[in-house]
């Protein structure tokens, strides 16, 4: 459902990512690994729009991707969608979110802290409640039709409360929450704006073994239960090894292999990238770590 072919970013003279391109399947769960300074999190900001890439296209379809001559006909056009295909390079990031429907978390939690948890996820749901209230006249009038829309995000928030355990502490401020909790109602907070791909930056950060099991358990709910695609940069690899379907690993931004779990496990080029191994020492390495 997500294309990205031959992304490049450069801030000044550091080419931050080279010539990217990997797929997002419907319904896989993705993870994008690699060192530190891989390029993994400007990745993340050129497909949600906070960077707009150098060169590179990034194809996004909720519907899965049409054949290559669809996405080249929109190219070499002026538009930004059609078909149902969205090319996210040439979207602000607000369009990229209400549009394309792609959602995301950030490696530093940024919730509501004085907003209590239930807040939050009403918040997340501010484009239908804006819509019923006509821009806030229906709204400051007690229209029907805004306090029904009022009623079904306040549900929809108890809901996702109670399928992260949280629905007892709905009207704690979430800056008391402990931070495990913090983490999984950041998830829901984005789930609360109906996302078809789900972008998480370091999802598992900071977590014991009992919240990142949590954790993996909420992911596998998410993709399973509400058919969302997940695109996950996490160093956990415990968790990126338990929950992927599809592993892309980057070095100095770029792709040096893409696999299944099994495939990147045994990649020299991966070994090599995480030890800092230079390549000439990458086949002692990988003999003297199967031995």
């Amino acid at each position: 459902m997500l294309r990205v072919e031959r992304l490049s970013m450069r801030f000044g003279g550091l080419l931050a990512v080279d010539g990217l391109s990997f797929d997002v399947r419907r319904g896989d769960i993705t993870a994008l690994i690699g060192p530190n300074g891989a390029g993994k999190t400007t990745v993340f900001n050129c497909i949600t729009g906070f960077y707009k890439p150098t060169t590179g296209r990034i194809a996004m379809s909720a519907e899965g991707l049409a054949d290559p001559d669809a996405i080249d006909a929109l190219t070499r056009s002026s538009s930004r969608e059609r078909n149902g295909i969205h090319l996210l390079e040439r979207m602000p990031d607000h369009e990229i979110a209400r549009h394309a429907r792609v959602a995301r978390t950030f490696q530093n939690i940024r919730l509501f802290a004085g907003m209590s948890a239930l807040e939050n996820l009403i918040v997340a749901q501010h484009r239908p409640l804006m819509r019923a209230s006509i821009f806030s006249l229906a709204g400051l009038v007690g229209a029907p039709s805004f306090r029904a829309a009022e009623n079904a995000a306040k549900q929809k928030a108890g809901d996702w409360l109670a399928r992260i355990n949280l629905l007892d502490r709905a009207d704690d401020p979430a800056g008391a929450l402990p931070y495990g909790d913090q983490r999984r109602l950041e998830i829901a907070r984005a789930m609360c704006a109906d996302p078809v791909l789900l972008c998480l930056d370091e999802p598992a950060a900071g977590l014991n073994p009992r919240e990142s099991a949590d954790l993996t358990a909420l992911l596998r709910m998410i993709r399973d239960e509400f058919g969302v695609s997940l695109l996950l940069i996490e160093h956990d690899m415990s968790v990126v090894m338990e929950i992927s379907d599809h592993i892309v690993v980057l070095d100095y931004g770029r792709k040096i292999a893409d696999g299944t779990p099994a495939e990147i496990r045994a990649d020299p080029s991966v070994i090599a990238a995480y030890l800092g191994v230079p390549d000439e020492e990458v086949d002692a390495v990988v003999q003297e770590a199967l031995s």
